[in-house]
């Protein structure tokens, strides 16, 4: 039986941006919700998933290839709701406005490292704020938060992260990080 490794592709937050969000959960405090440790958030690229420990390398190799194809761009976001749909919400999420560079950077890595078709659907770049407890029912009327002044998120890199499951919440590490320093941009937020 071969080891394996549960890996995914992220962007990591800066310290003031995840106590931003940190104090913006808090409004979610509720026995049904389990909110993220601040040390997990992190904006998703790419999910792989558990892969081969031998496959590592080539993952990172990959990687660091995609983040020489990227400039760096700029997110601004738009909530901090229940998600990803409002009425059957399984998480709260801050989100971020649909930016072609993330979309493309997203779709790039998830054909370059997955052996099935990117989904047609738009990537949404997101930070997973909270979960829902299984075990309860989800509160109703939770209601979404707006920022009063623009909150931005400069992705200028991004790592392979390694998850280790774990309760009551998985622990997350970044194996490498790569800046993005290509010249590939793909417009400014829609």
């Amino acid at each position: 039986m071969s080891q394996t490794t549960r890996l995914f592709i992220a962007t990591p937050l800066p310290e003031d941006l995840k106590e931003y969000l940190t104090g913006q959960a808090d409004r979610y405090k509720h026995e049904a919700i389990r909110l993220v440790p601040i040390d997990n958030l992190h904006l998703t690229l790419y999910f792989i998933g558990n892969v081969p420990a031998s496959q590592l390398e080539a993952i990172q190799e990959v990687t660091a290839h995609m983040a020489q194809q990227f400039a760096p761009f700029t997110l601004q976001l738009e909530a901090i709701e229940p998600g990803p749909k409002p009425r059957s919400p399984r998480l709260i999420w801050a989100r971020f406005k649909s930016h072609d560079a993330f979309a493309q950077l997203s779709r790039s890595l998830t054909q370059a490292l997955s052996a099935e078709p990117p989904l047609s659907r738009e990537p949404k770049p997101h930070v997973t704020l909270a979960r829902f407890r299984k075990d309860k029912p989800v509160p109703h009327h939770l209601e979404s938060f707006h920022p009063h002044h623009p909150v931005t998120l400069q992705v200028h890199e991004i790592a392979v992260w390694h998850s280790e499951l774990g309760s009551p919440h998985p622990r997350y590490s970044i194996v490498q990080r790569y800046p993005l320093t290509g010249n590939h941009s793909e417009g400014k937020a829609v």
